[in-house]
């Protein structure tokens, strides 16, 4: 190939790298930003609130997909499955279940399970850290109130043995220092000054499309 003809290719797949630049520009443009996504999945763990009363950790028979136990009462899992359910019509009960069928040797072990079981797993912290990190959601745990943005799922752990999980708010503790989080932790769906109550184990920000 001669010099000419070498520019002239050169400038071509140029040309063809710029448009296709463009083209996924422009197309995550049309969808919802990070911002709009925060805000319809806060709206739906707040409608929660003085509807989920009670705390409670029965292992129910659920239908499947779309299964839920009685709408006042629940986990903190529970807050977060409803949300995402609600805000973006997606059911993490699916989800995870799929994923799990598909690499159930990723998921803890910690319940000495054989397989997945659909009423259950996804209602698990541990199993839905596991389906975050899988899904390239997590980000860095930080003691900075400033990375905690709303919308962003936060995991903990109670007494050094509970797993705990909520949803970041766009509201602020009294003064404006810290986000409150969205969470059952004993008393139904609350919103609340709670974020760094109890040690972080895990921090992630998932929004599906």
């Amino acid at each position: 190939m001669n010099r000419r003809h070498f520019l002239a290719s050169s400038i071509a797949f140029a040309a063809i790298g710029l448009s296709g630049t463009s083209w996924a520009r422009t197309e995550r443009s049309r969808r919802p930003d990070d911002q709009t996504r925060a805000k319809s999945l806060i709206a739906a763990a707040r409608s929660q609130i003085n509807v989920t009363r009670l705390y409670s950790s029965a292992y129910v028979r659920l239908p499947y997909p779309n299964g839920d136990i009685a709408l006042e009462q629940g986990v903190c899992s529970d807050v977060v499955i409803r949300a995402y359910r609600q805000a973006f019509g997606y059911d993490l009960q699916k989800t995870v279940h799929e994923d799990m069928v598909k690499a159930f040797f990723a998921y803890p072990k910690i319940w000495s399970m054989r397989k997945p079981d659909s009423n259950i797993d996804h209602r698990r912290v541990p199993n839905l850290q596991t389906f975050l990190k899988r899904r390239s959601a997590q980000l860095e745990v930080s003691d900075d109130p400033g990375q905690y943005k709303p919308g962003d799922i936060v995991t903990q752990m109670i007494s050094g043995k509970l797993p705990h999980i909520a949803i970041v708010s766009d509201r602020r503790s009294h003064g404006g220092e810290r986000p409150l989080i969205l969470h059952n932790i004993g008393n139904g769906t609350q919103e609340e000054d709670g974020l760094f109550k109890y040690p972080i184990t895990g921090h992630y920000r998932y929004f599906p499309s």
